[in-house]
């Protein structure tokens, strides 16, 4: 009996297997590198937001540095740095504003020391917000704070919009994805189950009958994320090569654990699924097998 036609459509079966799970995971990768990235330009927008807080004339360097400290301690600061009055009257695009010079004609710096805070991600919490600046103008070394409040608002509200967006767009892409390597997977299985009913006809136990098909899904998804990987790879370096200000060679380290994962999470899902098809098979009635 010539077997060849068997072993053909079973070759045919998993090398169609392979190469959807490998598009899948290239997907999944792909959408999973745009998200975290698009995250953190997010987060850097958010923390893009600059405090000015105004200090009273005559604090010493030790004042100040006390004050710098006792702020900085706040979560909600991201960065504190001090602008002295005299290099913000030596600005020359102050200077450039007016038609002369103001130190000379109101015969003293009219400009305050203060300190320019940059306020991180949790400034999105207009509660905390809030609760800082009242806490930091009760300072008697502070005089008046200055900050974009709409600004702050209407971009926290934008950001979470669209991240909340993407996160359910993510999560739908994900349950598709799962649904088509499951279905995939079992369609792959399919073309086995009469070699899957034999062995059960002679005796063979479920772990017999299981294990050599764990161990060839292990390889079929370490192949199928290897090939995820390097088209990941080749399509970022495509990318960067139309679009360099995109500077994505510069996440090399991301770029590499994302790899790492979609390998990892090829052989997983294809030992998982397989499982869960061969056992269908395994506990299926012999006179119920070629009816599925």
């Amino acid at each position: 009996m010539n077997n060849r036609p068997t072993k053909g459509k079973v070759l045919r079966s998993y090398s169609v297997a392979t190469i959807s799970i490998a598009l899948v995971l290239f997907l999944l990768g792909s959408i999973s590198y745009a998200m975290i990235s698009i995250f953190q330009s997010a987060r850097g927008v958010r923390e893009g937001v600059v405090m000015l807080v105004e200090l009273k004339d005559g604090l010493s360097e030790a004042e100040r540095d006390s004050l710098s400290t006792h702020i900085a301690q706040n979560a909600i600061v991201a960065h504190i740095a001090f602008s002295s009055k005299e290099d913000k009257i030596a600005d020359p695009a102050f200077r450039q504003a007016f038609d002369v010079d103001v130190e000379q004609a109101l015969g003293t710096n009219p400009l305050p020391d203060s300190f320019d805070i940059t306020l991180s991600a949790m400034a999105a919490d207009s509660v905390a917000l809030a609760t800082f600046v009242e806490q930091t103008s009760a300072l008697q070394e502070v005089t008046h704070i200055s900050y974009p409040q709409s600004m702050i608002d209407d971009v926290h509200s934008v950001l979470d919009t669209m991240q909340c967006l993407l996160l359910l767009f993510g999560g739908a892409m994900l349950v598709v994805s799962v649904v088509l390597l499951n279905n995939t997977i079992r369609l792959a299985i399919y073309s086995r189950r009469e070699a899957i009913n034999t062995m059960k006809l002679v005796g063979a136990t479920k772990w017999f009958i299981v294990k050599p098909f764990l161990g060839r899904s292990a390889l079929q998804g370490a192949v199928a994320g290897a090939i995820a990987s390097l088209l990941f790879i080749a399509a970022l370096f495509g990318i960067n090569h139309t679009l360099p200000e995109l500077g994505i060679l510069e996440q090399a380290k991301l770029i590499a654990v994302i790899a790492g994962i979609m390998i990892a999470c090829g052989v997983v899902i294809a030992m998982l699924f397989t499982l869960i098809a061969v056992n269908k098979f395994v506990n299926m009635r012999s006179n119920k097998i070629y009816m599925y």
